[in-house]
């Protein structure tokens, strides 16, 4: 009986996580990747434009930091010393969700 749990909640916690990696893909595809381009790097007009990170070098992955990340995501990003916002909020998003979109974007590191 014991075994059959441990199998039923190992099953339930990876349909879970595979259930959040998907959405974050989605998130990223419908309001990420107009800026930051579908794989990261900001290879877009837009990004360009703003200068966005590329995602996909390993030296901004490791200057970036989960919390500023999640901070951005939730609240937008506006230049310094301005209100010109170079990034809206990423509206209808729950923060297990935030979480999930920057696992996502960690995936982006080569």
């Amino acid at each position: 009986m014991k075994k059959l749990l441990v199998i039923t909640a190992t099953l339930t916690i990876a349909a879970f996580c595979s259930t959040q990696a998907a959405d974050a893909k989605a998130i990223w595809d419908k309001d990420c990747a107009k800026c930051h381009a579908k794989d990261g790097t900001g290879n877009t007009k837009m990004g360009k434009k703003l200068d966005v990170k590329d995602y996909t070098n390993a030296k901004v992955q490791a200057e970036m930091k989960d919390d500023a990340a999640f901070k951005a995501i939730k609240e937008g990003v506006k230049k310094k010393g301005t209100d010109t916002v170079l990034m809206k909020p990423t509206e209808g998003v729950t923060d297990e969700e935030i979480k999930a979109l920057i696992a996502y974007i960690r995936k982006f590191k080569k």
